[in-house]
């Protein structure tokens, strides 16, 4: 299905917009954009859209806001737009089978794992905090279950060393180019069934996990501080403080878990030690150790919790 087709959107954050450019780029119709609603943000809590609505607006997009698609009106006005395909990416809204059911081709989504590994809310930081050599971005149709539908194609790439946010960035551009592949061999890709062994589920990220356990080995704690960098922050509490840590490396060092082990700030965990690369404090920006230390002195032997 080489000709343009009849979309509607459905995305909202940053991971989302180089899909909704791909398709627009693509030469597609986009007949609507759906986005989560404003969420306060900022000092004076004002309403702020969400990246893709603003995005979206500024492209000249009509945006949709619904609170919850399981009404009546709403279903209603999904199935008026006529569309042949319903894209999502990181919309945060359950589709209901009606809306499910409306596009001529249903609804497609790209979602930033290699199914069946982790389906659910946050496959990126639960890949890294795993381990994974690998991770990718899978299109698949969507139907009632949780990532449970039959997949089109999908793409890998190493996870080496990377954080949260430069997987998300990466993973953002490889969905919506594989998108627009997809759609452009529409009639003649067969989707095929997820395996029934190897799902994942990756459960959405709280706050309290990116508090750091330095009981854990050196290589885990690593993990644990590119899982949640940018947000919500590794971090840990000293002196009353609660500093992020943003980056580290893995060091031979060692010495009772959360303790500090030179002027560095250098930590032992449970087996190694980890050296910060990058730290923030409250209200201020990233900044090496260093520049952390000559303004809040951490010393050696503290303890960190």
């Amino acid at each position: 299905m080489a000709r343009a087709m009849r979309i509607a959107f459905m995305g909202t954050p940053e991971f989302a917009v180089p899909t909704l450019d791909a398709l627009i780029a693509a030469g597609h119709e986009i007949a609507a954009v759906y986005s989560q609603p404003p969420r306060p943000a900022g000092r004076g809590k004002a309403p702020r859209p969400s990246p893709v609505h603003a995005h979206a607006e500024a492209a000249g997009i009509a945006v949709r806001t619904p609170v919850s698609l399981r009404d009546a009106e709403a279903e209603a006005a999904f199935a008026d737009l006529g569309l042949d395909v319903a894209v999502v990416a990181a919309y945060g809204l359950i589709l209901p089978q009606p809306i499910l059911d409306a596009p001529a081709h249903g609804c497609i989504n790209v979602h930033a794992s290699l199914l069946p590994r982790w389906r659910g809310a946050a496959p990126i930081q639960r890949a890294i905090l795993a381990g994974d050599a690998e991770t990718g971005v899978t299109i698949m149709g969507m139907e009632r279950g949780l990532d449970t539908g039959p997949m089109y194609l999908a793409r890998k790439t190493a996870i080496d060393t990377k954080n949260a946010g430069d997987l998300t960035r990466e993973l953002a551009g490889l969905g919506g180019a594989l998108l627009v592949e997809v759609l452009a061999r529409f009639d003649t890709i067969t989707p095929e069934p997820q395996p029934s062994e190897g799902v994942t589920y990756a459960a959405k990220i709280e706050k309290v996990e990116a508090r750091i356990d330095f009981t854990q080995d050196a290589e885990a704690v690593e993990r644990q501080v590119r899982a949640f960098a940018p947000w919500p922050g590794g971090f840990f509490e000293v002196q009353g403080e609660r500093i992020k840590l943003l980056a580290a490396d893995i060091v031979g060092r060692s010495g009772p878990a959360g303790t500090v082990l030179d002027d560095q700030l250098t930590i032992a965990c449970g087996s190694g030690a980890i050296r910060p690369v990058l730290v923030q404090r409250a209200g201020r920006g990233a900044m090496p150790p260093a520049d952390l230390l000559r303004g809040f002195p951490i010393a050696p032997g503290a303890r960190l919790s």
